[in-house]
Order: structure tokens, then sequence, then C-alpha cells
């Protein structure tokens, strides 16, 4: 699939300015310069500039490269549920987050990714624990950007713990 690049630009440029909007709401930390504002607003910065860029280009293109052109991934079932788990995840993020918890959401995703390409279970679920491990150490510990903690309804034995344990012994016998 081929999207006119002013088209992506224009989206790239949008999401970049809602980022930079929603960033200035980023608490300070007393004594230091940088904040949790700082990489997130580093990087819509990039996305606006970068967004600008795509959108002149395609502008100056637009007579030769349609609007929107399907490629032949789209007739490939895995490219399509690998598009599919992608969307998902972020949903599944946005729902489940605050419920479950940054860490288990976030294995459970990067797994399901990982696992949909091709990947073998257990290396999947390695690399998605220790990703996930780097990401909570670097965001949540060193730029102190509060995470989704799980609730209070994910304790030992509960119904949520219990399903994402079950989950995970099933990823892990498809292994065998």
């Amino acid at each position: 699939m081929k999207i006119n690049d002013a088209v992506f630009g224009l989206l790239l440029l949008v999401l970049g300015a809602v980022v930079l909007a929603v960033v200035q709401s980023y608490p300070k930390i007393p004594g230091q310069q940088v904040g949790p504002a700082l990489f997130p607003g580093l990087i819509a910065a990039g996305l606006c500039l970068c967004g600008a860029m795509l959108v002149l280009k395609g502008w100056r293109e637009r007579r030769e490269q349609p609007w929107l052109c399907f490629g032949d991934w789209v007739r490939s079932p895995r490219h399509v549920l690998a598009l599919a788990l992608v969307v998902f995840g972020v949903v599944f993020y946005i729902l489940a987050a605050n419920t479950l918890g940054f860490l288990i959401v976030s294995i459970t995703i990067l797994t399901a990714l990982m696992w949909s390409l091709q990947v073998r279970p257990a290396v999947a679920l390695l690399v998605a624990v220790v990703a996930t491990l780097v990401i909570y150490t670097l965001f949540y510990k060193l730029l102190r950007v509060p995470l989704p903690w799980a609730s209070s309804h994910l304790t030992p034995g509960s119904p949520c713990l219990l399903l994402w344990c079950k989950l995970s012994r099933w990823c892990s016998s498809r292994t065998r």
C-alpha cells in the first residue's frame, strides 16, 4: 500500500503538533532543567519537520503518484495478520494497561507481535521480557515517566493474573 507522501506528511505533522501540545503539561522535575517532556518533545519536533518535508514532496509529485495505491502484501494473509496485530496491540494497551499494568501488557503485546513474525515463542517471550524491562527502566526509573501499574484487582490468585499465566504457559508449550 502506498499513500501519497503529502497525506502521510500531514498525518505526521498533526501527530507531532498534538504531542507537542500534550507534553507541555508534563510535570517539571525540581532542580533539573530537563524533564519527562524532553524526549517526547524532541521526537514530536522531528515528526513535525519530517511531516512538513513529506507534505512538500508529495505536493510536488501529486500528478505522478496516486493518493492511495495497494501493494501485493494486501493479498498476503500473514502480512494482513501482522498489521491487524499492531492495531489490536495499540487498542489492547489503551484498554488493559491500567488494569494489568505496563509490564504485563507490554510483554504480551511484544510476544504476540514477534510470534506473528514467526519468531519462536520462547525466544519471543525472552526478548519481550528483556525489552519491556529496558523500556521500564529507561522511562519509569530514569526519566520518571509515570507508567500504568497494575490495579488492585491484580493480586495473586486473581482471574487476570491467572489468565496471563495460562497464556504464558501456552506460549511456552508451543516451543516443545
